[in-house]
């Protein structure tokens, strides 16, 4: 039976070193597979590099805003917040020419279950859109196939729709992702971005921890 998967990029500076080129080819690599994806773009990687949040939008994916900074939205006052939505906002509409009202997606997952936080993202215009399905693409280490399986295997334990986390700048996402792409079309998944998910909510999604995925920019 057919089920729907979104795969989601957030596209940011990185936290560790990464390959040039990496997320443009990764662009690349989706229109090769006839995908559509939703990328949740930081304002600041934007402005340092709106050719390429140009070319997301001009491929057809849905756009969405990740916070100008990457700071962990808590930890933001009430008019920090409002801030960093709008600035990331208007850097966006200016690389992308597109409105990301109203997917967001916080840094690392942080306030998806915090009221005040949320209040501020519904003022704001958007929704908090988390994830249920990762791989853990920014760890440097693991084999390519770990990637692959640990991505897959979390789409498949779901019983209905999904949404993946992937990264714009990982050299092992850009190697994964044809054979997550050819997985979960054999297992019978469409993919989608997360505007055709039939059950689109604020989903929760887990804080990842740790220096690992800490923003060095």
């Amino acid at each position: 039976m057919a089920f729907r998967v979104a795969l989601t990029f957030d596209a940011e500076h990185p936290d560790r070193r990464s390959s040039p080129g990496v997320q443009e080819r990764i662009l690349e690599l989706l229109d090769r597979l006839d995908v559509r994806a939703t990328f949740f773009v930081q304002g600041r990687w934007a402005e340092a590099y709106p050719e390429t949040a140009r070319r997301i939008s001009a491929g057809g994916h849905l756009v969405g805003n990740h916070s100008h900074y990457h700071a962990r939205m808590p930890h933001l006052s009430d008019d920090g917040l409002a801030f960093d939505l709008r600035t990331a906002e208007e850097a966006i509409v200016d690389a992308t020419g597109v409105d990301p009202k109203p997917w967001f997606r916080g840094p690392f997952g942080a306030g998806a279950d915090d009221p005040r936080v949320l209040a501020a993202v519904a003022a704001a215009g958007y929704r908090h859109v988390g994830w249920t399905a990762e791989g853990y693409d920014f760890e440097p280490d693991p084999p390519v196939e770990e990637l692959e399986r640990l991505t897959v295997d979390g789409v498949m334990q779901r019983p209905d729709d999904a949404i993946v986390l992937l990264h714009t700048w990982p050299y092992r996402t850009e190697q994964a992702l044809p054979a997550i792409v050819g997985r979960l079309r054999e297992s019978g998944a469409a993919l989608v971005g997360v505007d055709e998910l039939a059950t689109i909510t604020s989903l929760p999604a887990p804080e990842v921890h740790g220096a690992a995925h800490e923003q060095a920019e």
